[in-house]
């Protein structure tokens, strides 16, 4: 795996304008089967470039089966997926998994926990530092990186883990219910900081959440997927501002764009 640099590069002469407004992802008939299910039968879906997408379905839909499949943790039985025409090998990528305790080294400090992929692809110590360093620094993370996992919080530990998903500078970002095993409160503090990371890197990021309002006050679009065998019924668009704050959960566009998709989800729930 490949796991992309917190500003865009800027290149001399022009800009391809078909490269920005052409999809990043491409998925074109998608199969995954099991013995007792199909969770997917030639599925299709686009996603935008650098934009936040949050994938929200029923329970057991396959939501964080999709983002597997793309990402290639979890074969796909048939179909394809194309990353600006390029398959998965030439792709740098980062993923948060939902159980930070589990992702993360105890034996090895968080400031090596993060620069954990950079050793592995190679790259010289000095190097490495100065990467984490200079990672560190453009977030304006306040944490003793010489402290050991256990010595920090779930959401000390869960940033630690989007850290190291960035360091490689990931040209898209998979984040499989990153805040589930979190309190409430470090949930907030967490999505936050998700947005703010979201914010300055601009990343193309895949968010999977079981929490609808999570999901639409982060996102830019809402991917709402029906039961399996999983389909789109509908890719919404939220385009509120950024920073996006509490203030933002009683504004009416807000307000309606929930209720827009819990209507959708009650349907394929009903259904099922």
């Amino acid at each position: 795996m490949r796991v992309t640099s917190l500003a865009p590069s800027v290149a001399t002469g022009g800009f391809d304008e078909s490269r920005r407004t052409a999809p990043h992802v491409t998925i074109r008939g998608l199969s995954k089967h099991y013995p007792d299910a199909v969770i997917y039968d030639r599925f299709d879906l686009d996603i935008p470039r650098g934009k936040l997408i949050s994938v929200f379905g029923p329970n057991g839909c396959g939501k964080s089966t999709l983002i597997n499949m793309i990402a290639g943790l979890v074969p796909a039985d048939a179909g394809e997926v194309l990353f600006d025409g390029r398959p998965l090998s030439r792709v740098k990528f980062g993923y948060v998994f939902q159980n930070y305790r589990e992702a993360l080294f105890p034996w090895l400090p968080a400031f090596d926990n993060i620069a954990y992929p950079l050793k592995v692809m190679g790259m010289p110590k000095a190097e490495r530092e100065q990467r984490v360093e200079r990672l560190v620094a453009h977030l304006g993370v306040k944490i003793d990186l010489a402290l050991y996992p256990y010595h920090l919080s779930g959401g000390q530990q869960q940033l630690v883990s989007i850290m190291r998903a960035l360091v490689v500078e990931p040209e898209i970002l998979f984040l499989d219910e990153p805040f589930s095993a979190l309190d409430y409160e470090m949930t907030l503090f967490m999505r936050d900081q998700l947005q703010r990371v979201f914010m300055e890197t601009r990343t193309t990021t895949v968010l999977v959440s079981h929490d609808l309002e999570e999901a639409v006050y982060l996102s830019d679009h809402v991917l709402l997927l029906s039961r399996h065998p999983a389909r789109v019924v509908e890719f919404v668009p939220y385009d509120a501002p950024r920073p996006r704050t509490d203030k933002t959960l009683s504004e009416p566009d807000f307000v309606a764009t929930k209720a827009h998709c819990l209507k959708l989800f009650q349907r394929e729930v009903r259904r099922g």
